[in-house]
């Protein structure tokens, strides 16, 4: 088990602009503050992983091939702003499949963590929607939601309960090195637990 820490994120609306089944490589936009946030992160010396529901797939609207290319989209953009991501999980199921690794779920955040080798307590779940909160909530993780993407809605309605509510990953990443500094959270995260 890896004693670094990682965070799981959410892809649309978290990272990158939310648009309804994003079929178009062309479109794949990172929202303002990602890279920034996403940067600092990295020299906290947290891991990165994308956890993301994409039923596009189940619903036949495009296929695993298109995704690669989005997220091979992602990917460059991410890189030209300096920062890397340690791995993509994705469901591809429709919520009616009633699948496993279907967020709110824990199928795609335990894979990441059994592969990466990280400890999914002293985790961090960034997102934009409710699924996302409950995920991590699920695991006892440290819960955020951004207010970009679909989390302005999810305020508005009260219909989430995160530990942080945050504007974006940027202001996430500032919440996190102040929690990382606070000596009940050092001491967790050097015990490994």
């Amino acid at each position: 088990m890896s004693k670094r820490p990682f965070v799981a994120l959410d892809r649309d609306g978290t990272i990158i602009t939310e648009r309804h089944y994003l079929a178009d490589p062309d479109l794949v936009e990172l929202l303002p503050g990602a890279a920034s946030g996403l940067r600092q992160l990295r020299r906290l010396g947290l891991g990165l992983v994308v956890v993301t529901n994409q039923s596009a797939i189940g619903r036949g609207y495009f296929d695993e091939s298109r995704l690669r290319v989005i997220h091979q989209r992602m990917l460059e953009l991410l890189t030209a702003e300096g920062v890397e991501l340690d791995g993509i999980y994705f469901c591809p199921h429709m919520p009616e499949d009633d699948c496993p690794c279907r967020k709110p779920k824990l199928g795609l955040l335990e894979l990441a963590a059994n592969e990466l080798g990280f400890d999914l307590l002293a985790c961090f779940v960034i997102g934009d929607k409710a699924c996302d909160i409950e995920m991590g909530r699920r695991v006892g993780a440290t819960t955020f939601l951004v207010r970009s993407g679909y989390g302005a809605e999810l305020v508005a309605k009260g219909s989430a309960n995160p530990d942080y509510l945050v504007q974006d990953l940027l202001d996430a990443a500032q919440v996190i090195e102040h929690l990382l500094a606070t000596p009940e959270r050092k001491a967790t995260n050097e015990g490994g637990t």
